[in-house]
């Protein structure tokens, strides 16, 4: 089943041209979502991760590092005079690779470069993805100075053999001190996790857990490690080191999971926990959440997505574009005047309406097809029509205690929590007669 990361999945993506991503761009100041939501993706990595399956590269040489933040900055004045001025950014958000690996200047840089064009929304959210290895006292002062009100710390583990046989390095300094550091400018944190690595064990990752809510982080995040060898060579080492057997990395993650819940964090999705105050929860409860390729958001913070960077994605209300993920094709490319777009997806009105379903789906559990019907100014018979709404298969799941069905909404159950991706399916008709290879439901 697909993984609904995105509607349609990304293994839908086709070629698209540099014109056909600019008309979008152009169209995309024109719909109700207005407001702007920029990634920006650093590749390089100090040194790479046993267990990554990330578009991450070794370090380069100094220059190399230079000649790709000047691209970074010559896409965006590609892109810049597309969009309308008088919208309003909402979201900026670095990912990797090791973003925070990039001269910390030229991360201050960037951001002036995107906040000096367009005004913010009251309380946007500026973004980074830190990794505390190769950051000191004075590393954490000059990124809080950069103007973000969120950092995700990549922990990973706090034991410190497991960190050696991944290849990652701990935190330079105590993550404490980061913590006071970060604290005392208001920026929010993160923490992030990844179970099923070697040498863990339940009670391992459970005193990790444990030290991680000693430190009372605003969002903490316990990722399911992937292990694609035939993706990432590299994970053929972690073979060697040897895995956990599945029912331990199941009893990892459910006993941090009660820990968590026992602690007062509330359950975001099915690997993000956050506290009750936060506005992810607000808006699970209200049936809001909604996310993009960056992760869980509001729709106070979310937007279109305008992707800067090798491997990048676009996220337009019409159409996904990705840029090359050839690195020496990006610069060149860029330094030419090309956007150095690949592939992407232009979704017709109807695959917006189902988009809108399935994510709905996807985040909250539930989907109230007259909620989003009249949000998007439709019938709601005619929303249903777009999708493959079928009542007898609706009513089958619903006596599997899948879900609950009324007339206008669908509720899955907890118990039936696991086998979202199959009710969203059955609503995509993107699904009837694909060829398309899915990963398991389970």
């Amino acid at each position: 089943m697909p993984r609904y990361t995105s509607y349609p999945p990304a293994n839908y993506f086709a070629e698209l041209g540099e014109a056909d991503f600019k008309n979008a761009v152009l169209e995309s100041n024109e719909q109700k979502d207005s407001n702007l939501s920029f990634y920006i993706h650093f590749p390089y990595c100090p040194r790479l991760c046993h267990y990554c399956a990330c578009n991450s590269y070794a370090m380069p040489q100094t220059e190399n590092v230079e000649h790709y933040i000047d691209a970074l900055h010559k896409e965006i004045d590609m892109i810049l005079p597309l969009l309308n001025s008088e919208r309003k950014i909402s979201q900026i958000h670095y990912g990797g690779g090791t973003p925070t690996s990039m001269p910390l200047d030229a991360i201050k840089e960037l951001n002036q470069h995107l906040l000096s064009a367009f005004k913010t929304i009251e309380r946007p959210e500026i973004a980074i993805e830190c990794h505390p290895g190769y950051l000191d006292e004075n590393g954490w002062q000059t990124l809080a100075d950069a103007g973000f009100t969120r950092m995700s710390l990549g922990i990973q583990d706090f034991n410190a053999d497991v960190l050696k046989t991944v290849n990652r390095k701990p935190s330079l300094i105590p993550i404490n001190e980061v913590f006071k550091i970060l604290r005392q400018r208001n920026i929010k944190i993160n923490l992030d996790f990844l179970y099923g690595l070697p040498i863990q064990t339940p009670e391992s990752f459970y005193n990790t857990i444990s030290q991680a809510v000693a430190l009372a982080p605003d969002r903490l995040v316990t990722f399911s490690y992937a292990h694609v060898p035939w993706i990432k060579k590299a994970q053929l080492i972690l073979e060697k080191a040897g895995l956990p057997a599945p029912e331990n990395k199941e009893k990892m993650f459910d006993n941090a999971a009660q820990l968590l819940e026992k602690e007062g964090y509330v359950r975001i999705g099915m690997d993000h926990f956050v506290k009750p105050e936060d506005e992810l929860f607000e808006a699970l409860q209200n049936h809001r959440l909604h996310r993009n390729f960056q992760g869980y958001c509001t729709r106070r913070t979310t937007a279109q997505v305008y992707a800067f960077g090798v491997t990048g994605i676009s996220q337009l209300t019409a159409a996904y574009a990705q840029n090359t993920k050839v690195i020496y094709e990006y610069i060149s490319e860029v330094f030419s005047g090309k956007i150095p777009v690949r592939k992407g997806y232009k979704l017709d009105k109807n695959q917006q309406l189902v988009r809108e379903v399935i994510e709905s789906l996807m985040c909250n559990y539930y989907v109230d097809f007259k909620e989003i019907a009249e949000r998007l100014n439709v019938e709601t018979d005619f929303l249903k029509s777009v999708t493959t709404y079928n009542i007898d298969i609706l009513k089958n799941m619903q006596d599997d205690g899948i879900l609950e069905l009324n007339e206008n909404s669908i509720k899955i159950t907890a118990e039936g929590s696991p086998f979202v991706r199959n009710v969203a399916a059955s609503l995509d008709p993107l699904m009837k007669n694909t060829t398309k290879s899915f990963s398991k439901p389970i």
